[in-house]
């Protein structure tokens, strides 16, 4: 039950925290491409795969501030479901060069930044 309360907890600040680097990125970067998703999905990846690595590997952290972290924070932060809206909505737009950027982007880049966060945590 505990675990259960620090995952909510994780994922509060976790969604709050994408929300605002989504708005803000729409700020910067404009809104052509969803920058936002893309962002913490490849922020997200990188400290996925950091945390997880460097909590099983190196350092003990009891369960309930792990899973807090990992899937309460991690798992809000970064969300496939709105990447998967956003780029068929891209598509309806007719924006077809925009919405496989979009897919090629964040699997490619997720990917690449979950294997450095591992990387580094390991090195």
């Amino acid at each position: 039950m505990v675990k259960l309360l620090f995952i909510g907890i994780g994922g509060f600040f976790g969604a709050i925290s994408r929300y605002v680097v989504a708005k803000i990125s729409m700020l910067i970067l404009g809104n052509n491409i969803p920058f936002g998703t893309f962002i913490v999905n490849v922020v997200g990846s990188f400290l996925l795969g950091y945390f997880h690595t460097i909590t099983v590997e190196r350092i003990f952290l009891p369960d309930y501030l792990r899973f807090a972290l990992s899937v309460g924070f991690l798992g809000a932060f970064t969300t496939f479901s709105t990447f998967s809206v956003e780029t068929l909505m891209l598509f309806e737009d007719n924006a077809y060069i925009f919405g496989l950027l979009n897919i090629f982007a964040n699997f490619f880049f997720t990917l690449l930044s979950a294997y450095f966060g591992i990387y580094l945590a390991r090195s």
